[in-house]
Order: structure tokens, then C-alpha cells, then sequence
């Protein structure tokens, strides 16, 4: 990625706080320029303290439109489900419109829950924002080494996920990459050795996502692997 930035902190909560001021900021910035602010959330733990923080925080909710970049196919108030753990830390505590919140509805299974989803966020590209996190193997959002998807599916399903549950709907690469802003949030020493292939050059699932914009990432001292250079 040519508009790769690396950007260091020194713990998770670092990153959480980072992230959270970066989120507001681009928010306000796309509100100033067409009225509204469209993003992409993730699922995951730094996420998820993300979230809380953004629950304390001021900002102009009812111009903000959220979207999701995967989903398991799980019921809705399952708490597994990025959709609902998103709405405990966050959504349920600040006045987005409940119509302005897009869920994938992966509860339909994999293939109708990315037919419809494709349907929708049509209207919503390009995103402003959108977040992503990193697995041990290198996926991001549920697009997993190994796989394959039609490119021409804005959100695909997916079987055989390597992590429970196998089945779940993802927003395919081009759609993830079609937005002003990627920022992606990594921590954990079990991100290391992802995250050294990642820099090297290697075809992970992560490094096949290319905004229009600057990619940010975000990355803790215990993600960092000190023994090889960028």
C-alpha cells in the first residue's frame, strides 16, 4: 500500500484512544463537507473500547450512518453478533437514528444476508470511514486466507470460516477498500508474526484491501514486531 501509515502506541488502550479522536475528527469533517457521515465498524476487542469511548463522547450523532464490515450468522441479540456488542457499547447509549444503523442481516444465513446487504449500501459508497481489525492468520473483516469470492458482490457470504461460527457475511475487498479513510486497529503479541507478513509484502486478506485514501494503523508495542524494519 502506498499510503501506508504505521503509526505507534504503547498499549491497547493507546490505540482505543487514538482511534476514537481520529473517528470523531474525520466525522466532523465529512459532515462539514456533504452533510453526513458514513463508516464501517468492526468487531473485536480494541473495537469494542473504541466504542465505549466514542458512547462518552460529543459529536453530531444524527448526521452519522453506520454500517458493518461482516457479520456472523447468528440471531440479532446474540452476543456474539458485531451488530449487538456495537449497540451495548455504543449505539444504544448516543441518538444515531435507529434508521441511520445498518446491520447485516446474517440471522437469514449467508447468501441472503449478502444479497440484501449488497442491496443496501449501494447508495451508502463511498464509505468515509472505514475500520478494520487483523487476526492472528492475517484476515480482516471475515475475508480469511485461502478463500475465494466473487468480485462483483459488494457483501459475499462465507462457509467454513477457520473461527466459530463457519458461517457469516463480509463485505468483499473492493467495498472495504471503497472508502476516504482506512483505519485498522491491531494489538496483541499474537499479531505479530501477521503482522511482519503484512509488512513484507505478503498476500494476506489485510494487504488486499486498497482505500481511495490513507490507510492508517494503528498498532500497539505488543503488536509491533521489533526484529524487522518497514
Amino acid at each position: 500500500m502506498s499510503k501506508l501509515a504505521w503509526v505507534h502506541f504503547n498499549s491497547a488502550e493507546e490505540v482505543a484512544q487514538a482511534a476514537c479522536q481520529r473517528i470523531l475528527k474525520i466525522a466532523r469533517e465529512a459532515i462539514a463537507a456533504h452533510g453526513r457521515f458514513r463508516v464501517v465498524l468492526a468487531g473485536g476487542t480494541t473495537p469494542e473500547q473504541t466504542y465505549r469511548l466514542l458512547a462518552g463522547a460529543q459529536a453530531d450523532w444524527p448526521h452519522w450512518h453506520i454500517h458493518f464490515g461482516d457479520e456472523r450468522c447468528l440471531p440479532p441479540t446474540n452476543p456474539e453478533r458485531n451488530s449487538r456488542m456495537a449497540e451495548l457499547a455504543w449505539l444504544g447509549r448516543v441518538d444515531i437514528p435507529p434508521s441511520q444503523i445498518h446491520p447485516i442481516p446474517a440471522e437469514l444465513g449467508p447468501e441472503q444476508g449478502a444479497a440484501d446487504y449488497s442491496q443496501l449500501i449501494g447508495s451508502a459508497l463511498p464509505f468515509d470511514l472505514v475500520l478494520l481489525g487483523m487476526g492472528e492468520d492475517g484476515h480482516t473483516a471475515s475475508l480469511f486466507p485461502g478463500h475465494r469470492h466473487p468480485a462483483n458482490s459488494a457483501a459475499v457470504a462465507v462457509h467454513n470460516a477457520p473461527k466459530p461460527p463457519p458461517e457469516r457475511v463480509s463485505l468483499n475487498a473492493a467495498t472495504l477498500g471503497n472508502c476516504r479513510h482506512l483505519l485498522c486497529l491491531i494489538t496483541g503479541a499474537s499479531k505479530q508474526q501477521a503482522v511482519a507478513a503484512w509488512r513484507q509484502g505478503k498476500p494476506l486478506p489485510i494487504s488486499q484491501i486498497q482505500p481511495m485514501g490513507r490507510t492508517e494503523v494503528l498498532i500497539d508495542s505488543a503488536a509491533w514486531n521489533h526484529h524487522s524494519k518497514p
